[in-house]
């Protein structure tokens, strides 16, 4: 968990690392909203905003990146002081964290219960 106002400078660095395919997921604490930030190519990423509003950004420079994450973090983690990141290898794995309502760990729902009689 990082600072909200350090963040920022925290993916940009984890951004510059990243191979085709990985992501940089950030989440709130409770993980129900997020921002993933994909690498595409060797200066072009994709956006996913998952929270309050749905959409996705395509072909982004690190600088259009930059701009996008600080109203972004406005947006989406506006009562936050931390804030999750997750480097992931795939997009996919992002999901994985989700919570749901009534959702366990891993965004499954929990069995029912079996009453004895």
């Amino acid at each position: 968990m990082t600072n909200k106002q350090t963040s920022i400078e925290s993916v940009l660095k984890r951004m510059k690392k990243l191979k085709v395919g990985q992501c940089v997921d950030m989440r709130s604490y409770k993980r129900n909203r997020s921002v993933a930030i994909v690498c595409c190519g060797e200066d072009s990423f994709r956006v996913v905003e998952d929270g309050f509003y749905q959409e996705v950004w395509e072909n982004q420079s690190a600088d259009k990146v930059k701009r996008l994450l600080k109203t972004l973090l406005k947006k989406e983690f506006p009562r936050s002081n931390k804030i999750r990141l997750y480097t992931l290898d795939s997009y996919e794995e992002a999901n994985v964290n989700r919570m749901g309502h009534g959702a366990g760990r891993y965004g499954e729902v929990c069995p029912t219960k079996k009453v004895a009689n």
